[in-house]
C-alpha cells in the first residue's frame, strides 16, 4: 500500500456537511480543502476511485475542483483538493435566498444540458445502463414482478455516451464568482440524461417530505417542489411537463435499483428501498 500522509483534524475547521461527507479548511493552507466521506465511502478503495474519477472528469473539460492528494485521517482516508473560494452550492443559495430557488433550478437545467452534451470517455467510465441492469440482479429487496417490469423498460432505453454525474442534484453544483463547478463525482459515468434526471426527481418529488433530506439540502418541501417545476419547465421548454415527470418517475425507480451497485445497503435500507420501488412501480409502470 502506498504511504499516504497522515494528518490530524486538530488544525482543520469544519466548514460544510452534506449527504456524502464533511469538508474542512485549514487557516495555514488557504488554497485547499479536506473532504472526508461518510463511513461507507471513506476507505482507500472508494477514496482512490473518487480521486481518479474527478481527475478524469477534469480531463473531459468539465469544471471541477482539482484533486491534490489522498491522505490518512486517523483510521480513514480523505481527499485534499483545490479550494474554490467563496463558493456556495445551489441548494445553499436556495436556503439563504429562497426567492432565487427557481433561478437556481434553471441554472441546474442549463448546466445539466452542458454536462449531457459532453461526450464521455467510455474506456474510463462505466455505462449507467449496464450498471442499472446489474442493479436489478442485486435488488433482491424488490419483487420479481417489479424487477421484470423495470428490466423490460430498461431494455428500451437507448445507450448513450453522454456524461452522467450519478448524483445530479443542487448540492453538487457549486458557484464561485459567477463560475460553476461539479463536485462529488465518485459515481460519474455515461448514459441517457434521464438517469441523472430521475435521481433529481427522486430527491425533489419522492424524498423531499423527509426531514433528513430537507436538512441535508437546506431546503423546504415547498422549495423542492418549486425547484423541480422550474427545472422541468426550463429543461423541456414546456409549461406542462407531466410527460417528462412520468419519464423521470420511471428513472427514479431505476435510481433506487442502482443503490446496491454503488454501496451495499443495510437491512433497514433494503426495506426502505423496497417500499420506494413498489410505490414508484405502481405509479409509473
Amino acid at each position: 500500500m502506498a504511504d499516504y500522509l497522515q494528518i490530524s483534524l486538530d488544525s482543520w475547521v469544519k466548514v460544510g456537511e452534506g449527504g456524502n461527507g464533511i469538508t474542512y479548511e485549514n487557516p495555514a493552507t488557504q488554497d485547499v480543502i479536506l473532504k472526508v466521506n461518510n463511513d461507507r465511502s471513506n476507505g482507500l478503495e472508494a477514496v482512490k476511485k473518487e480521486f481518479d474519477t474527478s481527475a478524469a472528469v477534469g480531463r473531459l473539460g468539465l469544471p471541477t475542483p482539482a484533486m491534490k492528494e489522498i491522505v490518512r485521517v486517523g483510521d480513514v482516508f480523505g481527499l485534499v483538493m483545490e479550494r474554490v473560494k467563496n463558493k456556495k452550492s445551489l441548494s445553499r443559495i436556495c436556503h439563504d435566498e429562497p426567492d432565487r430557488t427557481e433561478e437556481m433550478a434553471r441554472l441546474l437545467a442549463a448546466k445539466g444540458k452542458e454536462l449531457f452534451a459532453t461526450p464521455c470517455d467510455t474506456s474510463v467510465f462505466p455505462s449507467r445502463k449496464k450498471q442499472a441492469l446489474e442493479g436489478i440482479d442485486k435488488a433482491v429487496f424488490v419483487s420479481k414482478a417489479n424487477r421484470q417490469k423495470i428490466r423490460a423498460y430498461l431494455e428500451t432505453v437507448p445507450e448513450s455516451t453522454a456524461c452522467s454525474h450519478g448524483d445530479f442534484q443542487p448540492g453538487n453544483l457549486i458557484m464561485s464568482e459567477g463560475k460553476c463547478y461539479w463536485i462529488d463525482l465518485g459515481r460519474f459515468g455515461y448514459g441517457s440524461p434521464m438517469f441523472d434526471i430521475g435521481h433529481l426527481y427522486q430527491i425533489c418529488c419522492v424524498y423531499a417530505p423527509m426531514k433528513q433530506v430537507q436538512d441535508i439540502f437546506h431546503m423546504t418541501l415547498d422549495q423542492f417542489h418549486r425547484f423541480w417545476d422550474a427545472f422541468a419547465k426550463e429543461y423541456t421548454g414546456l409549461e406542462d411537463h407531466s410527460e417528462f415527470d412520468n419519464l423521470a418517475g420511471k428513472h427514479a425507480a431505476i435510481d433506487v435499483i442502482l443503490r446496491p451497485v454503488f454501496a451495499e445497503p443495510t437491512f433497514p435500507e433494503k426495506l426502505f428501498f423496497g417500499l420506494q420501488v413498489r410505490k414508484l412501480a405502481k405509479r409509473f409502470f
